[in-house]
């Protein structure tokens, strides 16, 4: 049984019947809709550039024998009696558990309840957001990461005036660093945002029912007639509070503990995507939220489960964000407390090594994708990064 039917657990049933799986698979989901994919939701959904962000037909899960069940959350588990509780009192018993329930946005606490005020995170979300913003002139974004800067991409394209508010010195200030921060907020400045960085939003002001402004922490106000709240999400674990199954401090990102291949403290319960707080190479357990690492992380669960050979290529993290015409990719572990060398700096485009100890962990570029992608080899193999900044 698969609990969460977003991309990690659509990807861990896939790799399941790949592998050679041919039992029972059950997949519960808790939206009435067939597994999605999020990245666009931000960007072609919510522009209205596209409708059906769906992962597989309905016919798939039929093909692959998936017994896929939507409108079904999981409020708990009985680990000793195996079996998953769920929101109509009714139980299912399994013999392995894999736990894939993701995300939840963080919603600032205080605010009036009012409309036209978003978080983003399913496609209701993104839905409602996209009907709002046909009619919207004005909108305020309050935070700056990957999600915040994509809606101010998309808003304004869509010829809406934004502001964007973010508490740190610059966008992606805790990602990505300072320094490469820096290049982000020049390009939504120069495509029309009003970026105001060290500010955050005090409250919101209403008209009636409906915002209509805000007041920020600096003492300004702005006008808005919508509003999304995009300072980041915390894992779904609160159905497992009462089920023994190890859970890592919030402090530290929260998650679901487990090992390098996704074994919890539980027997037979395994977790996997954006919940997962997996062991890494470094020796720390952390969360990874990006889409290529479902898969990855699907396809170790898979194996380990099913005692399979596990794949031997090294596992070099990857993500990306679309922002107006410049795709953002990152590969390897960038941090912002990494020692950042920028080597190529054209106008939106820029490339930047990060390192620790004098070695290559990550690469981030804009608009520079082959340059990018090069050097997935030499971060597995973590060159000292003098080498690529020595003219060869």
């Amino acid at each position: 049984m698969i609990v969460g039917a977003g991309l990690a657990g659509l990807r861990t049933a896939e790799e399941l019947r790949r592998a050679g799986y041919a039992g029972e698979l059950i997949l519960l989901g808790d939206e009435g809709r067939l597994p999605y994919d999020r990245p666009p939701l931000s960007k072609q959904f919510v522009r209205g550039e596209t409708d059906d962000t769906t992962l597989r037909p309905a016919e798939f899960f039929a093909e692959k024998q998936i017994d896929l069940r939507l409108d079904t959350a999981a409020t708990g588990v009985d680990t000793g009696a195996r079996q998953v509780r769920l929101a109509d009192g009714s139980t299912l018993g399994y013999d392995q558990l894999i736990l894939a329930t993701g995300l939840r946005p963080r919603r600032l606490p205080g605010l009036p309840e009012l409309s036209g005020v978003h978080v983003l995170r399913g496609h209701a979300d993104a839905a409602a957001l996209r009907a709002e913003l046909a009619e919207a002139t004005t909108a305020l974004v309050v935070g700056a990461g990957f999600i915040g800067c994509e809606l101010a991409a998309s808003f304004r394209a869509r010829g809406v005036e934004v502001v964007l508010v973010e508490p740190q010195p610059t966008p992606l200030a805790s990602v990505l660093g300072e320094q490469v921060g820096a290049l982000v907020a020049e390009l939504h400045r120069d495509e029309g945002v009003d970026l105001r960085c060290g500010t955050g939003l005090d409250t919101l002001l209403a008209d009636g029912d409906r915002v209509r402004g805000a007041l920020l922490s600096d003492g300004t106000e702005v006008a808005a007639d919508l509003v999304v709240i995009g300072i980041g999400s915390r894992p779904v674990t609160e159905w497992l509070a009462d089920s023994g199954i190890a859970l890592a401090d919030p402090a530290q990102g929260g998650g679901v503990v487990a090992d390098e291949v996704g074994r919890t403290s539980a027997d037979r319960v395994w977790v996997v995507g954006d919940v997962a707080a997996w062991l890494h190479e470094t020796g720390h357990r952390k969360r990874v939220e990006h889409w290529t690492n479902a898969g990855e992380q699907a396809r170790l669960v898979a194996c380990a489960l099913l005692g399979a050979a596990p794949p031997t290529a090294a596992r070099v993290p990857y993500f990306w964000s679309d922002q107006y015409d410049v795709k953002i990719q990152a590969l390897g572990t960038p941090t912002a407390t990494d020692d950042v060398h920028l080597v190529v700096q054209d106008g939106h485009k820029f490339l930047a090594y990060y390192a620790q100890d004098g070695k290559l962990t990550g690469v981030v570029g804009a608009g520079l994708t082959a340059q990018v992608m090069k050097t997935r080899a030499k971060i597995a193999a973590g060159v000292p990064v003098a080498e690529l900044l020595t003219p060869s």
